[in-house]
């Protein structure tokens, strides 16, 4: 069946709130020679999105400008030298942007298979998180067994993932949530202990069992230099955003005096074979455990792809536990 020449999708009318999102028309997009073309079912709504769609992330020059970076469905269409995908796989993609619209190109080399049995509204869901959480807990962070390990924003769709890697990979787990709901869900994933940050100190609880080994911070701000007192000596801080903003006076004293390492990274703007070495690693390493049951989706809700205004305030809200998706 030949493919339609236009596509739904949803465009960034201009920088701005969520009522900026607008259904529009598009040119269904062709694959370059190392792309696939994906029929989406459904598109992962992240916090990258709304950044871009306020004009503070802009996409990389060769990328769709429609927002969403993580999709699932069937491969229609394929480029020239790929021969990883068939015509009909059903895949989940990491996309460098272009996510909520009917189809969409991404590198053949940035998708992986649905794990077995799988709905794709759920594995919509995987890429976004687990190629950042991988790469930073596990690849930057270099977690072991044994190690306490500490999550802010646990009951994020980044957190959900931390949590239950980390425990599958042995680590004791802490995770910070803001109300009794979240920690409860946390501590269902395989946290330890959740720590209600509204009503307690996360430094002085992780302090009391040693120090955190490796902190995931998705807040900064004031959150920096408390991270800094919460490490265990040798320990490391991994950055992969700032909901309280970048800037914050800093004691890098500390850092010499405990040899304490502070790294990060983001993920949109590294390189195709990059992304693509991390893809490797989860097929490897972490879609086993998914496979096993180990390692589970936890979904908040799904809204239709014209309705991705209401998406943006649900997640804005940060009233959601887990991830929340556009039916396409």
């Amino acid at each position: 069946m030949p493919l339609p020449e236009t596509m739904r999708a949803v465009e960034i009318s201009e920088p701005g709130g969520p009522d900026v999102l607008r259904p529009c028309s598009r040119p269904v997009p062709q694959p370059d020679a190392d792309q696939i073309l994906i029929k989406v079912a459904y598109a992962g709504v992240n916090r990258p999105d709304a950044l871009q769609r306020a004009g503070n992330y802009a996409p990389p020059p060769v990328a769709s400008d429609l927002p969403g970076l993580e999709v699932a469905g069937e491969v229609v269409g394929l480029g020239a030298n790929v021969s990883r995908w068939a015509i009909g796989d059903q895949v989940c993609a990491l996309t460098p942007g272009g996510g909520y619209a009917e189809y969409v190109v991404c590198h053949a080399d940035h998708s992986l298979s649905v794990p077995s049995g799988m709905p794709l509204d759920q594995a919509a869901c995987l890429p976004e998180n687990h190629f950042t959480v991988w790469s930073n807990v596990v690849t930057r962070g270099g977690l072991t067994g044994g190690e306490r390990f500490l999550v802010h924003g646990g009951s994020s769709g980044i957190g959900t993932v931390a949590i239950q890697l980390a425990a599958a990979l042995g680590a004791r787990v802490f995770a910070t949530a803001g109300n009794a709901a979240k920690c409860a869900a946390c501590e269902n994933l395989g946290a330890e202990r959740a720590i209600n940050y509204r009503e307690e100190d996360f430094v002085e609880i992780l302090r009391g069992e040693g120090g955190a080994n490796l902190i995931l911070d998705m807040v900064g701000g004031d959150y920096l230099p408390r991270n800094v007192k919460t490490l265990a000596d040798d320990g490391r801080l991994v950055q992969i955003a700032f909901l309280q903003g970048p800037k914050v006076a800093l004691n890098f004293a500390q850092l010499m005096m405990r040899r304490l390492t502070i790294t990060g990274s983001t993920l949109r703007p590294q390189s195709d074979l990059a992304k693509a070495h991390i893809a490797d690693d989860l097929r490897q390493n972490v879609w086993p455990l998914i496979d096993a049951g180990k390692i589970k989706v936890v979904m908040d809700s799904e809204f239709t792809l014209e309705d991705a205004t209401a998406a943006h305030v649900r997640m804005e809200s940060s009233a959601h536990i887990g991830k929340i998706v556009l039916k396409v």
